[in-house]
């Protein structure tokens, strides 16, 4: 006998697991058809349907944590919050097991392939390296010297002398520009530029707007610029005072 596949179906091998799951899709899928699939008796099933389920508190705290960061958490991140905020010591294979059976997971991997197209914008971001902390941005349509010396401004209100400062980016036209290399000049700001076909010598901020198209452009179902640059904007937060950073 043939049965209609249902979207979602693990091979679980616990019962509980398997009452977790046609209490979840009860509304789409006969019981009956979900019991003969998943190999278990209805009376077992309506026998336990109400029993708590040992991970739901747990679960709710992952989805907190999960949620409080913008859902880009991995499990090993969501491991190490669990311990250093709220106190609570568990091992990151407990804390996968869980996400993988309430599936959470973070959209960027299903949606890498598929959002490419939707947004096209230039990003101009200033990080700090000592402190890992983005001082500056700015998002424009064109990546002109517009955007690259309203960035520079905006970082300018962060930090009041800048002098003796080190401000890297690659050769493109706008580091070149008179007025670009004039401006760093008057403020005392070294001007750094990564060497012709090298481009480890940028390889922080390449790393950097790999992980904001990730966990922004890959984790959304972006419909529009302006959905974009509003998500862009809290994330950029999220990053300075909450996103956990790797350890070394």
């Amino acid at each position: 006998m043939k049965y209609k596949k249902i979207p979602g179906l693990l091979s679980y091998s616990r019962t509980k697991e398997k009452i977790n799951f046609i209490n979840t899709y009860k509304g789409v899928h006969r019981i009956g058809l979900m019991c003969e699939v998943l190999e278990i008796s209805p009376k077992t099933y309506y026998k336990y349907r109400n029993v708590p389920d040992k991970d739901y508190e747990d679960y709710k705290l992952i989805r907190r944590i999960f949620n409080q960061s913008m859902k880009t958490y991995g499990y090993r991140r969501i491991t190490d919050e669990l311990r250093e905020k709220y106190g609570v010591i568990y091992n990151a294979k407990k804390v996968l097991r869980i996400m993988n059976k309430y599936g959470i997971q973070p959209l960027y991997i299903k949606n890498q392939q598929r959002n490419g197209h939707k947004v096209r914008m230039e990003r101009m971001i200033r990080p700090d390296l000592q402190s890992k902390k983005i001082i500056g941005y700015q998002i424009s349509q064109r990546n002109d010297n517009k955007l690259v010396l309203d960035t520079l401004h905006k970082a300018f209100k962060k930090i009041k002398d800048p002098s003796g400062l080190v401000l890297h980016s690659d050769q493109g036209f706008q580091y070149i520009s008179t007025e670009y290399q004039t401006v760093c000049e008057s403020r005392g700001i070294l001007i750094s530029m990564s060497r012709k076909g090298t481009p480890l010598d940028n390889g922080v901020i390449g790393s950097f707007h790999s992980l904001l198209k990730k966990e922004t452009l890959y984790n959304n179902d972006i419909k529009s610029h302006d959905e974009y640059i509003k998500i862009v904007k809290s994330w950029l937060i999220f990053y300075n005072t909450q996103r956990r950073r790797n350890k070394k």
